[in-house]
Parts: structure tokens; sequence; C-alpha cells
């Protein structure tokens, strides 16, 4: 069991809670090799009344400049339309599940709806790998591809769908100056695999390194088994990574990942940290900007 102010929920009180109407279950599977393959997999067999959202469909905009990064978010009036179409309120349970890690995409998912002021929302620890190894129900009734929707009707200009009641801007984001200008306070931390980090290999954006000053935090690290490791060993491992006073500023390739040290953190009982969106891939899109390698 997960601790009652966790942003996590372990299948066995997901079980249990199947059964309530209020409930809203979202499946965030996603491959970066292949964009359609967890719309695929929703396709053939969900948790019983999950409806799917696609990482590059509803959890970004790509209409945005290159700037924002490979995986921009969405606007809080492109977004608010996308929960008002799978019927959540700022009211509403959800429960959020990819693959398993979470990284894909279920963290970026509870970041969106932290960020637009939704507090009754968690992430399936261990995720679908950890719902199917415990026999959990699984709903296998085919579903045509064209019946799971495939992208976010436009927003007009000028039109947007309202914001109210939501509270965009709930959780804190970083600006390019913020991390190009640290404050002393101010950490700066990639959420990575090393030797993407240290500039050694980067087989997605079109510079390898990292924004001067950050620290590499891979997010892989949070995990055990495909599970987030207990609070306790995540807290005494982010606080020595965090100087007591200091204000975390969160990013990895393109703003998916780091929302899974984000989750991580709070898990470990930390406030929200800033979430730096564009991260490496929005910081190269202006080839002005320093490029650090190595540790």
């Amino acid at each position: 069991m997960t601790a009652s102010n966790s942003p996590l929920i372990d299948v066995a009180t997901l079980r249990k809670r199947l059964g309530d109407p209020t409930l809203r279950v979202i499946d965030a599977r996603f491959d970066l090799s292949d964009a359609e393959a967890g719309r695929r997999a929703h396709a053939q067999s969900r948790i019983p009344g999950a409806v799917y959202a696609h990482l590059d469909d509803d959890f970004s905009d790509h209409s945005r400049p290159a700037s924002e990064g490979r995986h921009p978010l969405p606007s809080a009036e492109r977004f608010a339309a996308t929960l008002a179409r799978w019927r959540i309120t700022p009211s509403t349970p959800v429960v959020v599940y990819d693959g398993g890690s979470g990284a894909m995409a279920a963290a970026r998912a509870w970041w969106l709806l932290r960020w637009m002021g939704h507090e009754h929302v968690l992430v399936l620890d261990g995720g679908w790998a950890a719902w199917t190894a415990a026999a959990a129900p699984v709903d296998t009734t085919p579903i045509a591809a064209g019946e799971i929707p495939h992208h976010v009707l436009p927003v007009a200009p000028g039109r947007g769908h309202p914001t109210s009641p939501w509270r965009p801007g709930s959780a804190p984001l970083a600006s390019v100056d913020d991390v190009a200008n640290l404050a002393s306070h101010r950490v700066l931390v990639d959420a990575r695999a090393p030797e993407r980090f240290r500039g050694e290999v980067e087989p997605l954006d079109p510079k390898a390194g990292h924004i001067p000053g950050a620290r590499n935090r891979p997010f892989a690290m949070n995990l055990a088994d495909g599970r987030f490791k207990p609070a306790d060993a995540l807290r005494q491992e982010w606080a020595a990574l965090l100087p007591s006073g200091s204000t975390p500023i969160f990013s990895c390739g393109s703003g998916v990942t780091a929302c899974h040290n984000a989750l991580a953190l709070v898990h470990a009982g930390f406030p929200m940290p800033m979430l730096f969106a564009p991260s490496w891939s929005g910081w190269v899109s202006d080839p002005s900007r320093p490029v650090a390698t190595g540790d």
C-alpha cells in the first residue's frame, strides 16, 4: 500500500475502486519508437472503463514552435477541452497508467492535471505490467480504431474552451531565463540517461549535452523492479541531491520524463518542483545557447 498522501496508487487499491461510477481511468501507454503502439494496445485490452490518451495528441500541442520542445505543453484551453471530452471535472477522481514505469506517459498526465488545479489524480504504480502480473480484471472487448479519438478538436482563435472551473498554473513552470541564469537557490535536474546528459550519444535532438549548471538524476533511479521506491528511500536520495531550502527545476529531453522525477519528488514528501517544459529539445532550438558536456 502507498501512503494516503502519495500521488501513487497500487493495484490492490485500484481493484477495489473499479466499481466507483465517479472514477475515471486513463490509459496513457505510449512508445516513442512507435507512436501508435499504445493506441493499438488499448484497442486490444485495457483496465475496465479506461479511456485512451495519446502523448502527442492529448498531452502535447505540436502546432507550437520548436522553442517549446519536442512535446510542447497544450494550452490550458486546449487541455480543458480534452478533459471535457473525457468528462473529467476538478472533483472527478482520476487514475492514470501507462505500460509500466509511469514515464510514458502517466507522469505527464498527472503533472498536466495538477497544473490545471486537479487534486484527485493518482498514477498506478507499476502500470499495466503490474496490473496484468496481478491477474487483475482486463477488458478485452475489441475496439475499432475509429472509436478511439485520434486528436483533440481544434480550438478556434479567440473562442477557446473555457478553463473555468480549472485553475491553470497550479503547478509551477520555469522559463528559459530561469534556467539560463540559475539563481543560487535553484537546482536544475535533468532526468535523461547519463550517456545523453554527458553528451556521449543523442538519438533524438540536434545537439548532444546538457544545459550548463544542470545535475543528472535519471528517472529510472526512482524505480526498483518497475515500481517506485518507497517514499522514505526516495526522500533520502532526493535530499542528498537538493540542498535544504533550494528550489528544484526539472527538465529532460522534451518535458515528459521530467514529470516522472516530479512525481517521485512529491511521492517522497517534497513540494511540487518547477518544470522546464521545453527541456533540452527546446534549449537547443536556439543554436546560440551554450551546451555543456561531461558530468
